[in-house]
This record gives structure tokens, C-alpha cells and sequence, in this order.
């Protein structure tokens, strides 16, 4: 917090670290803080396959609307510039940031409070091109005279990230980076969170103290090795096992007794983990089965665009709910899985996803997840869903009926939200999977067939504009095809 106190500190501070060093949790606490002392300006997650956090359209908007209720100065100028074009929320970034932003804050009346935007993840947007634009626009606030604004961003070191901010000048920002942090200062964080945590399992299970002793501890934060996301995945594996908390800390004693990496540490948990929990002690026979669902399930779920509820997932894969649910259910140590079903079901973190998505690191092929294989999978499902859309599905009692005129609750039962998402996505697995030539024939049929059906279904979920640049790439693609022939 010294930074955001500090007059004379840059106007953006970046800190940045490697999967796992806990960067999340760092600026959810700060974002917290300020929130409690009102001096937050205004706070953005970005979340891979979380659908309105994934990508930047609604970056700029969001932050103008909490600025205007942080800021109320700011709200008469805000106001004005959606009144002088109602379209702005449809417009690039550039457009939303000075008409929306930068403009109005530099109208406004001069202000003593120091306010701060916290951005976390700018590393899990989906287009490179924007996030390089964000930078290069949030630069400009290192001009502003009347309202002093500071942005606390966290990304990981990626090196299109690395490159944008080399072209930033040296007088907008600074960079903190986590994972250089003296080891001996990150364990004893991990040291506190386990003892606090692990002490709270005891009591509810009522185990006989202390437990875990301190050589265990000890253990404990040497393999974490500093990554905040072993510790946690750890906690969880013991907290919810099958075995009790005891047998679970055996296991994951017992996985490694050495590791000359932190990913290493971490890739053993995880390995466990599954071995454990999800094939746990059935019949080695059923295990190929297993792991082949495994690999459909949670296989469709790492490389979606969108998350969605178990349910919803188990229609777009077109399997039994019950399969799909006790798929996911012995996985509660790497997967958010909500109590309420209709809520989408998450990762805990990124590098779970890359751990089963890079074959080295995860050394028991039958976690695998073959990315392109999955992809081009979810192509196939979803040309069968939007292949069932027809004329006037919602039965709509007129031609000229205006989207605010219908319900909500009549479009997602005419279109499901599974068939909503392969109407948006279809096209974007078939980019990412193992094109093959058929797939051609197949995405020509689907537009001789159900073209306008598509372009109403688009219209009725709000997704028209996204529709114009699926048919732009489409354009290219089958004109690429058409000319090989």
C-alpha cells in the first residue's frame, strides 16, 4: 500500500509473477482496503472462460461506472458523453476510453483524494492486440492534472505483456516482481496460512493435537517451495479427501520426497490428486473408462471459451447429467464446483489447466488433454446443436418484435444456454482443432441449411455483432478452400 500512498510513485504499478505466487489473492486484499478507506476508483478481474471477464469489450465500461459512482463528479460528464452518442458501449476501446474516461477526468473538478483502479490478470484477456492497446491507453493517465488516479495491475511476465510494457515510457511505471521475492519472506506466509488452516481441520475433526506437528509444517512449506497455489490445492486435497485429513496428509508426504523445481512440487500434488481422488481404489479395469471421461469432461472444460454449469456442459457433450456430475464431484480440489447447478463450474487456478495441457509435466497420459483433439471435439457437438435451429424458434407473434420485448425466460428456453454457446463458439473450436476437410463440407451444409436460422438465434442471445466477425472469417477461410480447388 506504500505505493498508492506515495505522491511521487508512478501512475502504474505492476506486479508481476509466475503462476501460483498467490497474485490474485494480493489484489483482491488491496482492492478490499481501499474499498474500506473509499479510495478505490474503480476494479476489474479478468478471468479466462468466464464470459464477460475474458475479454476486453466491457473493460472500459465497467470501469466508467464505477469511476461515476466512486467519483460523483465524474457522473455529469460521463452522462454527457453517452448522451452525445448512445453507441459508445459498441466502439473500440480508444473511443470508450477517452470519451468514457479520460476526458471526463480531465473536466473534472481538481481532487485532494488519491484514487486507485486495481486490474487483476490482465494476462487472462483473450486478445493479445487489446491488452497491448489497454497498456498504452492507461499510460495516458500519468498526464492527468485535476484527479490523480493510480492503476495497481498484476499479470503474469508473458512475454507479449514484457513487450508491451517496454514501450511504455520509463516515468509511467513500475514493476514489482513477485516471484523474486526473498523465499525465506514467502514461506513464512505459507508457514501462517498452513498452521491457521490446518489447525481449523483439526478442530472440526476433532484430531488429537497437535496436529500437524511442526516437522510437518516444516514439509509442508518446503514443497509449496513458494507457490501460493500448492499451498492451497494442498489444503483442499486434505480438507475434502475421501480418506479423512489424516490419510490425505500421508499422501501428499508420501508423493515426493524431493523436487528440484516448485512446478515439479506442484505437479506432483496434482498427480496424486487425480490418482487418489478421482481413480481412486476402483478396479483397474474400469480406469481407461475413467480416464477417458475424465478427459471429455474436464478436457472440454480446460479449453472452453465460456464455463457454464455441470448441467449445461453435460447437454453440450450430449451425456447423461449423472455422468458428468460424478465426473466432476472427486475433484473438488481443483475444481469450483457449486452447490447451486445452475452455477457455472470454474477452475481454482490456470495452472491446473496447464499442467494437464503440457505432457511433460503431467506424466500419466491418461490425464492428458490433447488441446486440438478437444477442440476439434467441441466443433463436432456444437455444428449438432446449432444444426437444430429452425425459423422463428421462440414463436415470436409478429415480424419487427423488438429484443426488449421478449423475455428473457422465453429465449433460454427456445435456445439453451448450451446451444447459445455453439452458436458463439463453433467456429473459434474449429479454427483451434485439426481442420479437416470434411469439416469444410460440413460448415457448407450447415450454411446452405441453417444461415438465417443462426443469424436470429445470434440475434435473440444479443450476439449480432459477434456474428459479423465470425462471418468475416468465414468469409476468408471458405474462400481459402474454394481457391485450393
Amino acid at each position: 500500500m506504500d505505493w498508492c500512498d506515495d505522491p511521487n510513485s508512478k501512475c502504474i504499478f505492476w506486479l508481476n509473477g509466475m503462476a501460483g505466487t498467490g497474485k490474485s489473492t494480493i489484489s483482491r486484499t488491496i482492492a478490499r482496503e481501499l474499498a474500506e478507506k473509499k479510495r478505490l476508483a474503480a476494479s476489474f478481474f479478468f478471468t479466462r472462460g468466464k464470459r464477460d471477464v475474458s475479454h476486453s469489450r466491457m473493460f472500459f465500461t465497467t470501469i466508467a461506472a464505477q469511476l461515476a459512482n466512486s467519483l460523483p463528479v465524474l457522473r455529469t460528464f460521463i452522462s454527457d458523453a453517452i448522451d452525445n452518442n448512445p453507441y459508445i458501449f459498441k466502439q473500440g476501446l480508444r473511443e470508450q476510453w477517452n470519451q468514457l474516461i479520460l476526458n471526463p477526468l480531465k473536466n473534472a473538478p481538481t481532487q485532494s483524494i488519491q484514487l486507485v483502479v486495481v486490474i487483476d490478470a490482465l494476462d487472462e484477456c483473450d486478445s493479445i492486440q487489446d491488452i497491448q492497446l489497454i497498456l498504452q491507453l492507461l499510460e495516458e493517465a500519468k498526464d492527468l492534472a485535476t484527479v490523480r488516479i493510480k492503476i495497481f495491475l498484476t499479470s503474469r511476465p508473458e512475454i507479449s505483456i514484457l513487450n508491451s510494457f517496454r514501450h511504455l515510457s520509463g516515468e509511467a511505471y513500475q514493476d514489482f516482481i513477485l516471484h523474486n521475492m526473498p523465499l525465506d519472506t514467502v514461506n513464512a506466509d505459507i508457514s501462517t496460512f498452513f498452521r491457521r488452516k490446518l489447525s481449523l481441520v483439526q478442530a472440526e475433526h476433532g484430531l488429537q493435537t497437535p496436529w500437524p506437528d511442526e516437522l510437518i509444517i516444516e514439509q509442508l512449506v518446503e514443497r509449496a517451495a513458494g507457490l501460493f497455489i500448492y499451498a492451497a490445492t494442498t489444503l483442499r486435497f486434505i480438507q475434502d479427501g475421501i480418506d479423512g485429513p489424516e490419510e490425505q496428509l500421508t499422501l501428499v508426504l508420501s508423493a515426493t520426497k524431493s523436487s528440484p523445481s516448485a512446478t515439479e512440487h506442484l505437479d506432483s500434488i496434482y498427480t496424486t490428486l487425480l490418482q487418489h481422488s478421482f481413480l481412486g481404489k476402483r478396479d483397474s479395469q474400469v480406469w481407461e473408462q475413467l480416464a477417458r471421461r475424465f478427459r471429455q469432461v474436464v478436457g472440454s472444460i480446460v479449453v472452453m471459451f465460456n464455463t457454464m454449469s455441470a448441467r449445461n456442459l453435460a447437454q453440450l457433450l450430449q451425456m447423461p447429467f449423472k455422468m458428468v456430475s460424478g465426473t466432476l464431484d472427486p475433484l473438488r480440489s481443483v475444481l469450483n464446483i457449486p452447490e447451486d447447478e445452475s452455477q457455472p463450474v470454474r477452475l481454482f487456478h490456470l495452472s491446473f489447466r496447464d499442467f494437464l495441457q503440457d505432457f511433460q509435466r503431467c506424466s500419466d497420459s491418461r490425464f492428458q488433454v490433447d488441446e486440438k483433439k478437444r477442440h476439434t471435439s467441441l466443433f463436432q457437438k456444437c455444428m449438432l446443436h446449432i444444426s437444430q435451429l429452425q425459423e422463428n424458434i421462440c414463436n415470436l407473434w409478429g415480424p419487427g418484435v423488438l429484443i426488449t420485448e421478449i423475455p428473457d425466460d422465453t429465449v433460454e428456453k427456445s435456445i439453451p444456454l448450451h446451444v447459445q454457446y455453439a452458436c458463439r463458439y463453433w467456429l473459434d473450436h474449429w479454427r483451434l482443432g485439426n481442420p479437416l476437410e470434411e469439416d469444410i463440407k460440413t460448415i457448407w451444409q450447415f450454411l446452405e441449411q441453417h444461415f438465417l436460422h443462426w443469424l436470429e438465434g445470434l440475434s435473440l442471445i444479443g450476439e449480432v455483432s459477434n456474428g459479423v466477425h465470425i462471418i468475416i472469417a468465414l468469409e476468408e477461410i471458405l474462400s481459402v478452400s474454394c481457391n485450393a480447388h
